[in-house]
């Protein structure tokens, strides 16, 4: 009997490891933030979401998957590193206007300056998974002024794509567009770096970074 209670608490084949995923997601009280939240949250594949935003999400509401950090301020982003730990995807979906940002420079500090300090949180972290949303015709080299909105928003979400793909050594990073969110959650997804008109346009291009690695 001794040897029957045994083999009930223990596997034949050693600890049993759970596959599920854990994601971290940047901007999730946005439209786009809130979708791909929601659609974690119902996913099988995904056992612990962490959001880290200055207003609660669900409507206050929680949920046994969901970690909830609400700060004051991103400036004290900083403050939350130890909170980024243990996670195997990080997505950023922060997103902004000119107008509800106060301007051009406060657009720019928020597009690309917070998405490159979240980056390097991630970084540090060594969340190996990274994805960000994007816009058609981002493009980090292209000529831009201040008072020209559509030149400096492309240029500007060109830059915030960098933040993962230029700025930090992750070993995957996918761009999506801001639709068409539950393509996420295809069964595969093909590595390598491409683009994937067969998802509708949702994800913009793939990049394996380690595989492309010299």
């Amino acid at each position: 009997m001794d040897i029957i209670k045994k083999e009930l608490f223990a596997h034949p084949r050693g600890d049993i490891i759970s596959h599920k995923k854990r994601a971290l997601v940047i901007g999730a009280t946005g439209a786009t933030g809130a979708q791909l939240l929601s659609l974690l949250i119902e996913s099988d594949n995904w056992d612990k979401i962490t959001t880290i935003t200055r207003k609660p999400v669900l409507n206050g509401e929680n949920h046994k998957k969901l970690n909830q950090i609400v700060i004051d301020s991103f400036d004290n982003l900083n403050q939350t590193a130890e909170s980024w730990l243990g996670h195997d995807s990080f997505f950023n979906c922060i997103g902004t206007t000119r107008k509800i940002a106060g301007g051009a420079k406060k657009f720019v500090d928020i597009e690309f300056g917070l998405s490159l300090k979240c980056a390097e949180l991630a970084s540090k972290a060594n969340i190996s998974n990274a994805s960000v949303i994007s816009a058609g015709g981002a493009n980090a080299n292209a000529w831009a002024v201040d008072w020209i909105h559509p030149l400096l928003y492309t240029k500007t979400i060109g830059m915030k794509e960098e933040t993962l793909t230029k700025h930090f050594g992750f070993d995957n990073v996918s761009i999506f567009s801001q639709n068409l969110f539950k393509n996420l959650f295809v069964p595969s997804i093909p590595p390598s770096f491409h683009s994937t008109p067969s998802l509708g346009g949702a994800i913009k291009r793939i990049y394996n970074l380690r595989a492309s690695a010299p």
